[in-house]
């Protein structure tokens, strides 16, 4: 008997959903929110009413000829955890709502997964959540004692695209030296190492490049000097760093299509941001070849590098960024489902037994454990 399993993936910019009838796409829709609708909301959370309406929306008419089996949303900010997948409980939905580790649109995956599965009477769940946490302990110690670095990336993506190059050369994933780039509203980057993510470029907590959206990496004094200065406050300076600045603080637009539209046209000011954003993006994806090499320096250090995300549909950037880095290694482009298809088929696993999904735990305080 064919099982469904509905995928919900919230992003910065858009809403996915698929249904999955057992391996098979048997629908998949995206909706995007346009900046001006998301900005009415003062908080990720005020968002939950209005996408669980759009989804909701997108599959009425695909779920009338058969009930859900199972429903799996995008893991969000949550406390570190291994990868795999997660029932979706209490503790897990207390710790989204009161955005302990974050705020992003992902945290309403598992919200609105809980939501509907209650809907149709089944099981929800979470798979390699954005906080899957494999990273060296070496990468995230700084040079200030009371930060340090977190692993915060698009997991489903990246190891996604990974097994599915890994399975195109012939190797096994866990045996291969991967960077992947994820190119969404908020870049992130991976150094995948013989089946673990050693060390990634977390854009949640401003690392790396400047994005469609986000100001990426900036000059920390700079940055205090603008604090400081009352032009911002807290909560105003954060909202431009993680939503305001990148392309659409440079340009106007988030939007790489009007961008090259702009180039075509003779936009010289759209050229050189254009240029400055493969240029960043090629810089810290090369920073990661010392990190695959720690184990193996004798052999080829990079198996391949991959593209991935919304900003790898630009023939444009994915040239610029195959120009700078493609000495390095083959550079190959995956778009299309495959965060999608790492959720469709965790859940096919756990309605087939050959997963069992782990039980979340909010972190224990220090009080607690005094």
């Amino acid at each position: 008997m064919t099982q469904k399993i509905l995928v919900i993936n919230p992003g910065s910019t858009s809403t996915k959903v698929a249904i999955f009838c057992d391996n098979e796409v048997c629908f998949d829709a995206e909706v995007r929110h346009p900046r001006d609708i998301i900005d009415k909301y003062a908080t990720v959370m005020d968002q939950k009413s209005f996408r669980t309406e759009q989804v909701l929306s997108l599959i009425d008419e695909s779920l009338k000829e058969g009930q859900l089996d199972i429903v799996v949303g995008r893991g969000g900010l949550l406390r570190a955890i291994p990868g795999g997948p997660y029932l979706i409980n209490d503790e897990m939905i207390a710790d989204l709502e009161s955005a302990k580790y974050g705020a992003h649109p992902c945290n309403l995956g598992a919200m609105i997964a809980r939501d509907l599965a209650a809907k149709w009477g089944v099981p929800a769940m979470i798979m390699d959540p954005v906080v899957t946490d494999e990273m060296d302990p070496v990468a995230k110690i700084t040079g200030f004692p009371e930060i340090t670095r977190r692993s915060v990336f698009h997991a489903l993506s990246q190891r996604g695209v990974a097994r599915t190059v890994a399975a195109k050369l012939g190797i096994e994933y866990e045996k291969g030296k991967f960077i992947v780039a994820h190119l969404g509203g908020g870049v992130s980057i991976g150094a995948h190492r013989n089946g673990r993510v050693v060390d990634v470029v977390n854009a949640l907590d401003g690392e790396g490049p400047f994005s469609p959206e986000r100001s990426g990496s900036l000059p920390v004094l700079t940055v205090l000097e603008l604090l400081a200065s009352g032009k911002f406050s807290y909560d105003e300076l954060r909202k431009k760093v993680t939503s305001g600045s990148g392309l659409l603080g440079l340009l106007g637009t988030n939007d790489l299509r009007e961008v090259e539209a702009r180039i075509i046209a003779g936009d010289e000011e759209a050229r050189l941001v254009f240029d400055a954003l493969a240029y960043n993006l090629s810089k810290y994806i090369s920073s990661f070849v010392p990190v695959l090499m720690k184990e193996d320096s004798a052999k080829k250090p990079v198996t391949a590098i991959i593209l991935t995300g919304g900003g790898a549909k630009s023939l444009r950037l994915v040239n610029a960024v195959e120009d700078m880095v493609g000495s390095i290694a083959n550079v190959h482009v995956i778009t299309g489902l495959e965060e999608m298809e790492v959720m469709g088929r965790g859940g096919l696993a756990v309605l087939r037994n050959e997963l069992v999904p782990a039980e979340y735990f909010a972190a224990v305080s220090s009080e607690k454990t005094k």
